[in-house]
């Protein structure tokens, strides 16, 4: 008479092992996926509270403009007296919210203004389509670009 021992064979933890690390990667990948997509939703969303707080800047000065400096440089180093500059509580939120929108995104920006109009464009985490950056301006445009913006308008 046989007495058959209870267990596993190896060969069937292997192939457990290996459906495990299958369905491991799949999950991995797109977690990867939604990572970069909040990133691209984080940038948005700063960007896009920046048009209200502008609005702020607008109303609080004398008269109504944003900041009474120009800016053309980078967002990084924003001319004092800008919209982009912390002269303000106001425009300290903007200066803060461009700052998160950078910091989300890890390339390159854009932030342009006069006294009477203002853009941020930042690069996007991971392109959306044609789309690899993201802008705002005082006009109310809030849309993805191929390029990054040179001027006050999207």
């Amino acid at each position: 008479m046989k007495t058959m021992k209870k267990g596993f064979t190896l060969i069937e933890l292997l192939v457990v092992v290996a459906i495990i690390g299958i369905l491991a990667s799949v999950v991995l990948a797109s977690l990867n996926t939604a990572r970069s997509k909040g990133a691209n939703a984080a940038i948005k969303a700063n960007l896009a509270n920046i048009r209200a707080q502008a609005e702020l800047v607008y109303d609080a000065s004398s008269p109504n403009g944003y900041g009474t400096a120009s800016n053309v440089s980078s967002c990084a180093s924003p001319t004092a007296g800008s919209i982009f500059a912390t002269t303000t509580p106001a425009t300290t939120v903007v200066n803060n919210a461009v700052n998160a929108a950078i910091a989300s995104s890890g390339g390159a920006s854009f932030c342009g203004s006069t006294t009477s109009a203002w853009v941020a464009s930042v690069q996007l985490k991971v392109a959306e389509g044609s789309n690899n950056y993201w802008c705002v301006d005082s006009t109310g445009v809030s849309t993805g670009k191929a390029t990054v913006a040179s001027s006050t308008a999207c």
